[in-house]
């Protein structure tokens, strides 16, 4: 009898979509989100919607998803973050894949995630100079790209387009500015590396003959395709970012650092404030529910302990920091489904007026 309660406790699979940001080696801790999810065969993932290390991380568990299922998913994500740590500078940094080239961080020996922050050292300040005299049509001009060697050793395009989750891959269109929304039909590796293109490390990814950057620029990551696309009404975005930052940036690169974070927030912010609306609107009967999708929002995220980290640490690739980075992840996908998983197919847990779009200045 026990065991018959507790198997009616249980909640029932909800249908679920996940909204994955991009952020560099960040996406690690994404991945802990997503290794912690996959453990709670409650939760019924069906879309996904990614950009940049969110794109990376949704494509791999789709792979590991299709040829392994759930375990196999968690399998496949682990793998490709080992082989990130090992190739070291695929996500930009040529210098990382050197062991020791970044040197000791004077940081290190207190042991937080500060430790891994490269603003301070003297090899990433000589890149970030250089960065600024040269393209990588100059510096590279035989486009040499060691994330695409490890995307294809861990992304199979067959299981993108006819494995079991719709994944939504956006780019930018570097000649409209638009975002392009790669899906089942046109998926593929170009796609996964035209959605993590940062234009100042990366020649732009040409696909179908268009040239494509990050992403992040359109839509960091796109919610609307899975309005428009699945029948979810429940959406979980792992959040990366950061929206606020307390102090004012006074050198040139902590400007040029924050103005990158803010357009790569945008697009995020305005889907939130149209949803908001909308929102609004079915509340107060205006519009009809059966027409508009009233979504139910949800998030992941840990300001807190994320807020140490400088905008130089998306290219850090150390294994340690990756782990660490992982074990936040899933700690906070712990918490989140101890205190909301009741909510899923109920309510919304995040208010995207409140998070998105009030003024917090003073926060």
């Amino acid at each position: 009898m026990a065991t018959r309660r507790a198997r009616r406790s249980q909640p029932a699979p909800a249908p679920i979509d996940l909204a994955l940001q991009g952020g560099g080696s960040h996406g690690a801790f994404t991945w802990g989100v997503l290794d912690r999810l996959l453990q709670d065969e409650t939760l019924a993932i069906d879309g996904v919607s990614g950009t940049s290390a969110g794109a990376l991380n949704a494509a791999v568990m789709a792979t590991g998803w299709a040829e392994g299922g759930r375990e196999g998913a968690r399998q496949a994500l682990r793998d490709f973050w080992v082989d990130v740590s090992a190739q070291g500078g695929c996500f930009g940094s040529a210098g990382a894949a050197w062991p020791g080239a970044w040197g000791q961080n004077p940081l290190a020996a207190l042991g937080g995630l500060a430790a891994f922050n490269l603003d301070r050292n003297p090899f990433y300040a000589w890149t970030q100079n250089f960065l600024r005299l040269a393209s990588p049509y100059q510096f590279n001009p035989f486009d040499l790209n060691l994330l695409r060697d490890v995307v294809q050793g861990h992304v199979r395009q067959e299981a993108l387009r006819s494995g079991p989750l719709s994944l939504f891959i956006t780019a930018t269109a570097v000649r409209t500015g638009q975002p392009r929304v790669f899906t089942r039909e046109d998926l593929g590796i170009d796609a996964l590396l035209a959605s993590a293109c940062l234009p100042q490390l990366f020649k732009a990814v040409v696909v179908d003959g268009q040239p494509y950057w990050d992403g992040g620029y359109s839509g960091n990551p796109a919610i609307w395709p899975l309005i428009y696309n699945t029948q979810a009404l429940d959406v979980l975005l792992v959040r990366i970012n950061p929206l606020v930052r307390p102090a004012l940036p006074d050198t040139p690169e902590e400007i040029a650092d924050r103005v990158n974070e803010i357009t790569f927030n945008a697009g995020l912010v305005a889907e939130m404030r149209a949803i908001s609306f909308v929102q609004r609107l079915v509340h107060q009967g205006r519009l009809n529910d059966g027409e508009y999708k009233d979504l139910r929002l949800h998030m992941i995220a840990d300001d807190h302990e994320l807020a140490v980290l400088h905008p130089s640490s998306k290219l850090n690739t150390e294994r340690d920091f990756l782990e660490r980075l992982h074990m936040l992840g899933r700690s906070a996908a712990e918490q989140w489904l101890a205190r909301h998983r009741a909510d899923v197919g109920v309510r919304g847990t995040l208010d995207p007026a409140a998070c998105f779009l009030a003024d917090r200045s003073a926060a």
